[in-house]
């Protein structure tokens, strides 16, 4: 596959004018879509958008690569945009961004296309090459540089022109072909330097990582900046790259144990523990793309700092320097929490079917679910994922605060909080309990003799780890929290309606705040913890607040149109199916483009539908599904109504709030 295969003429747009980073995401994407790549293009974009959130594409240089891998994304694909005059798109060294290259990916798919794209990431490094693009006056000139520049005959100031020249002699016959790219190999060109041979114990001086979210173009760019920067100054390296496709030449303990120094430039957690004890500079991807020159002067000056894998966990998360302690404890969270909703949702959606293929026997309520041998076979199965829910949640906190040590602590944990009667509480407490008690154990344990390391991963850890775990499940977090746990569900079963309707209001605001970010999971997570308790009312109300948002932005966009532009009219008709399916985050771009109407509005008509769910005492004992599940839902039709009715109301304060735009 060649990079001109994802490329396509209608996909480019030459000397363009956007004024902003917005502006410049959307036509890239819109070029993305008239080549037929998407499915779901306000989807891509924003996952695009919270792609750029982790770190600006405007890497510098006049480049920028913004790109993601999405549900909304069809087949693999690139756009491009040049733009002459540049543009800010708060790049990384604050000059104007010329050159862009937009990438689609799709989310859980093959990734064969990876190659391509990180052939991509570093072909477009090249300077010369660079400008070549943004002066390309015509689609097919453009595609002619991109090819004669893979196919390795692309000479120093070659214009569109040239490189036309060359795609058509290669076209025509081979004969003319071989000769062509002899007399081009033999011109001077801007390649790198060769690499210094290795030592002669085969060794590197200096190690690195590179490793993006998407694993995508940074990954590779950053590779390629820090390859050629160490050939010029005449440093042997051998870089990592953490891609989609998997890990590239990987760093062996042996690299490790002869080099001077490591850089890891990532965005994301890779494996870190085996640094322990080697001098090591851990920067942002980004840096490893613009600061290449001088991270390997600080690499081979001696002067790095020596990496404890221990401390390091606890303190950075194995991501970034800057993240707040506060920052740090949400993504530990969050590390758990997705790890922990596959069980959820499908052992969820499974009990689910099992009550809606059953039979309703009154004489034994007990047994519904359970009832038919259909009914039962999928209550066994969707039983057996949901009891792995809370010990993963904790053995996955516990991974993420301190490496492989903390899963099986975290585990344990998890368990017996279960079992305890702690539940939720109780194993998200001890995933973190798992995680420091872990990094604890390795600071107490660092000043054995190394003929001793070995024993500590396969039996001091887990032996004292899991024996501690147990005392502080056992003795300090479960009678209390199963306190509160038995209280809170007693009170939840006393309350009045008017109580209720107060508690449906809050967790269903809660989940059009924003809309996919910590308010709205914070609801969700306390909405699928409670069921394991047995309450299933919080779980309607959350799941009615988070169809709302997409829902009421549908209606207004078709009973009302003239409040959106023509673009945002299309995306509208997909947030019908994202709102049936439970899917909130399809209101964003709405809310992002008019935060301070839309996202009041879907507060409210979230919150009616919560109080209206609680008021009507649905329950819902299936932690997603939207519309697909509304069967098993107690009291369904009065559900629906109420998801009607905060739907309605948000689209009606859309429509009030927002003016008709001038024709």
């Amino acid at each position: 596959m060649k990079i001109t295969d994802l490329l396509q003429k209608q996909s480019i747009q030459l000397n363009a004018h956007p004024t902003n980073k917005d502006i410049a995401i959307r036509q890239l994407a819109e070029l993305m879509d008239a080549s037929g790549n998407l499915k779901n293009k306000e989807q891509y974009i924003k996952d695009v958008l919270i792609r750029e959130e982790s770190g600006s594409t405007g890497l510098g240089m006049g480049l920028a690569t913004p790109h993601a891998k999405s549900i909304g994304v069809k087949a693999p694909g690139l756009s491009a945009m040049t733009v002459p005059k540049g543009m800010d798109f708060e790049s990384l060294d604050g000059e104007p961004t010329r050159l862009f290259f937009m990438i689609a990916a799709p989310e859980g798919q093959a990734d064969t296309h990876v190659q391509v794209l990180a052939n991509l990431a570093t072909l477009i490094m090249d300077p010369e090459f660079k400008e070549a693009l943004i002066k390309a006056q015509t689609v097919e000139g453009f595609l002619a540089l991109i090819d004669v520049k893979e196919a390795d005959q692309f000479k120093p100031k070659m214009t569109e022109t040239e490189a036309l020249a060359i795609v058509e002699q290669n076209v025509t016959t081979a004969a003319t072909a071989a000769p062509n790219a002899k007399q081009a190999a033999q011109e001077p060109t801007k390649a790198p330097k060769a690499m210094p041979p290795k030592a002669a114990d085969g060794s590197y001086r200096v190690l690195a990582v590179t490793a993006c979210p998407t694993g995508i173009a940074h990954t590779a760019m950053a590779a390629e900046a820090l390859t050629r920067t160490a050939a010029d100054m005449g440093i042997t390296i051998k870089v990592e790259q953490n891609g989609a496709a998997g890990v590239k030449d990987a760093i062996t303990a042996e690299d490790i144990k002869n080099a001077e120094c490591i850089i890891v430039a990532a965005d994301k957690s890779v494996p870190m523990a085996r640094f322990n004890g080697k001098p090591l500079i851990q920067v942002k991807v980004a840096d490893g793309i613009n600061k290449a020159k001088e991270l390997l002067e600080e690499a081979t000056s001696g002067k790095a700092a020596i990496f404890e894998a221990g401390e390091e966990k606890a303190d950075k998360n194995a991501i970034t320097a800057q993240d707040s302690f506060g920052r740090q404890i949400y993504k530990h969270l969050m590390n758990g929490v997705s790890h922990m909703l596959p069980f959820v949702i499908g052992g969820g959606i499974l009990i689910a079917l099992a009550f809606l293929f059953d039979d309703f026997n009154p004489a034994d309520p007990s047994k519904f679910g359970s009832g038919t041998e259909l009914a039962a076979f999928f209550m066994k199965i969707g039983g057996a994922s949901f009891s792995f829910m809370l010990p993963v949640l904790a053995g996955f906190i516990g991974m993420s605060i301190a490496d492989r040590p903390g899963l099986a602590v975290g585990f344990v944990g998890g368990y017996l909080a279960n079992a305890g009667g702690s539940g939720f509480l109780g194993a998200l407490l001890a995933g973190f309990v798992a995680g420091y008690l872990m990094l604890l154990l390795k600071r107490v344990f660092s000043g054995l003799p190394q003929s001793l390391e070995g024993i500590k991963p396969v039996l001091l850890y887990p032996v004292l780890g899991v024996l501690f775990m147990g005392i502080i499940i056992t003795f300090v977090i479960n009678p209390p929290v199963g306190a509160l746990n038995e209280g809170l569900m007693n009170a939840l079963k006393s309350m009045d309606t008017s109580s209720r309707i107060v508690i449906g209001i809050i967790f269903a605001g809660m989940m059009a705040v924003d809309m996919g970010g910590p308010v709205n999971k914070a609801a969700y997570v306390i909405g699928t913890g409670l069921l394991a308790t047995g309450e299933y009312g919080v779980m309607a109300a959350v799941m009615a607040g988070g169809m709302v948002p997409p829902l009421a932005i549908a209606l207004c966009t078709t009973f009302f149109p003239n409040r959106f532009t023509p673009a945002e009219r299309k995306s509208g008709i997909t947030n019908y199916v994202m709102g049936f399916s439970f899917i909130t985050e399809g209101a964003i771009p709405f809310a992002a483009a008019d935060p301070v109407r839309v996202i009041p509005s879907c507060i409210i008509g979230a919150a009616v539908a919560g109080a209206l769910s609680m008021a009507f005492e649905c329950t819902l004992r299936a932690p997603h599904g939207g519309i697909f599940v509304v069967p098993t839902i107690g009291n369904p039709l009065m559900y629906l109504l109420a998801i009607l009715v905060g739907s309605v109301v948000t689209a009606l304060l859309l429509a009030i709030l927002k003016k008709p735009l001038k024709a």
